[in-house]
């Protein structure tokens, strides 16, 4: 305790420069996530061709295989792929990057894949386009799913942003190794309980921004009704 006391400025320091590594790729990842979610879903719905669902589902395949590559060999490779310096905080970012996709892509195509068919053509014969539809009515009854997947790669993704403290990026991992070379237990322990603040704080907001941004979802409700709703409130705002 009386080291935590002592470096409380080495311990904000490392904690803003984890987040400035974190926050950029679970926002990509899931920005990302929605295209790709899409396509996979279009090429894998009802009717279509034998081929077209199988590059669906060998999309989501290719992305689910890019967290079985372990972080420390990718951090290490990706300097050379990208031209980037073996410390630049870039190699990190992309990563994570990587490693949110392959958790999010999945997420994404379960969530946009379980949308009820009838409530999609509902809004079809309401006279919503394609982008109408998705945006009004498809990505909101997704959103549930989609917001636990991005839970888990909330906090995935400040986990492994340790990892880059080993090549000498700073991050909350920068407590362990120097903590580790040190000899100092107080210094491993502050970055571990820091991690764990970090992945609590980020989730409860998550959960939090979710109830604000999808309302339907705080009282449970059989689904079509929850899809009426959605159509309802999508029709007012058109």
């Amino acid at each position: 305790m009386k080291w935590v006391l002592s470096n409380l400025d080495t311990i904000g320091d490392d904690t803003v420069a984890h987040l400035a590594i974190a926050i950029p790729p679970i926002i990509v990842a899931f920005l990302l996530s929605i295209p790709i979610g899409w396509l996979v879903v279009r090429l894998r719905r009802p009717g279509a061709r034998r081929v077209s669902s199988g590059v669906g589902g060998g999309i989501v395949t290719v992305a689910g295989l890019l967290y079985a590559v372990p972080s420390l060999p990718l951090f290490i490779a990706l300097p050379g792929l990208l031209g980037t310096g073996l410390q630049d905080p870039v190699n990190v970012v992309i990563g994570l990057t990587l490693y949110g996709l392959a958790l999010m892509v999945r997420s994404t195509v379960d969530g946009l894949g379980s949308v009820d068919a009838a409530t999609t053509s509902a809004a079809t014969a309401m006279g919503y386009s394609g982008a109408q539809r998705f945006f009004r009515v498809d990505l909101p009854l997704a959103g549930p799913v989609l917001l636990a997947g991005l839970r888990v790669v909330s906090v995935s993704t400040i986990s492994l942003t340790t990892v880059g403290a080993v090549l000498g990026i700073q991050s909350l991992g920068s407590l362990f190794t120097d903590g580790i070379g040190r000899n100092i237990p107080e210094e491993i322990v502050a970055g571990v309980v820091m991690v764990l603040v970090l992945a609590f704080a980020i989730d409860g907001l998550l959960v939090l921004l979710g109830r604000v941004v999808m309302p339907w979802t705080r009282r449970s409700a059989p689904s079509k009704r929850a899809a009426r709703r959605v159509l309802q409130s999508a029709e007012v705002t058109s």
